[in-house]
């Protein structure tokens, strides 16, 4: 967790697990794979596959930058003064977005988390640190696709780097498999995102939603297929009822 200016010098959080082990677990595991040359490299990203069958086949070229991402964002996330990362564990499945509060001045976020897994939390904690460098008009350096963007396509590329994240975790760290991340990162790999982030949370943006039916009038009903047939369950936010 980071630390304000404005507070003492000490980091914690909410949680019992702290933003720095995080940052051991990517800093110091990977280091005994390196080579014998002493140079870091990433193993060979294992297949990722959950109980329906569905499986990913996450390439190491793109793994590598993931990485480089992820320890720019836990070496801010740990360091850096001007924000601070709260987080909450709570009993049961919550998404990034469900609990997690930023406060008026942007300096500052809360979030909850189930835990278990262990790195699970990181995810987190990322959708959190893009969200902060949002609100501080940072993201020019952690996410500068999104730079100007409006609120659903700021949130479709935060949620594209913490299913990239995730990915991440399970095919290079053996991260065990959590549903609410699996399902984010399962739609983003096979492209349908929008209408995952759209049918999950119809009342945060209205006006894409509305938008996305009107230029897709097929597309939901393609996206209700793909997902009961990959997770054995209806979609997050999706009725039975009329659309």
């Amino acid at each position: 967790m980071s630390r304000s200016n404005n507070r003492p010098p000490y980091r914690s959080h909410a949680a019992p697990e702290s933003a720095a082990l995080l940052i051991l677990c990517f800093l110091f595991v990977l280091p005994a794979l390196a080579c014998a040359t002493g140079e870091v490299e990433l193993p060979n990203p294992r297949r990722l596959v959950i109980y329906s069958g569905a499986r990913l086949t996450p390439e190491k070229e793109r793994m590598e930058e993931v990485d480089t991402r992820v320890r720019e964002q836990m070496d801010s996330i740990t360091l850096d003064p001007s924000f601070m990362i709260i987080t909450q564990p709570q009993e049961g499945p919550v998404y990034p977005w469900e609990q997690m509060r930023l406060n008026a001045e942007g300096d500052t976020a809360n979030l909850s988390y189930q835990p278990g897994g262990g790195l699970r939390r990181g995810a987190y904690l990322i959708y959190a640190h893009l969200h902060l460098m949002a609100a501080q008009n940072r993201l020019d350096r952690w996410l500068p696709e999104a730079v100007g963007a409006d609120e659903f396509e700021l949130e479709k590329a935060i949620l594209r780097q913490v299913a990239d994240v995730w990915i991440y975790q399970r095919s290079i760290f053996d991260a065990r498999p959590y549903s609410i991340l699996d399902e984010i990162a399962y739609a983003s790999e096979n492209g349908f995102l929008d209408e995952f982030i759209l049918t999950a949370r119809p009342g945060s943006f209205v006006e894409a939603r509305r938008d996305w039916l009107a230029e897709n009038p097929d597309g939901n009903a393609a996206y209700v297929e793909w997902f009961q047939r990959t997770f054995e369950r209806d979609p997050p936010g999706w009725s039975r009822g009329p659309q």
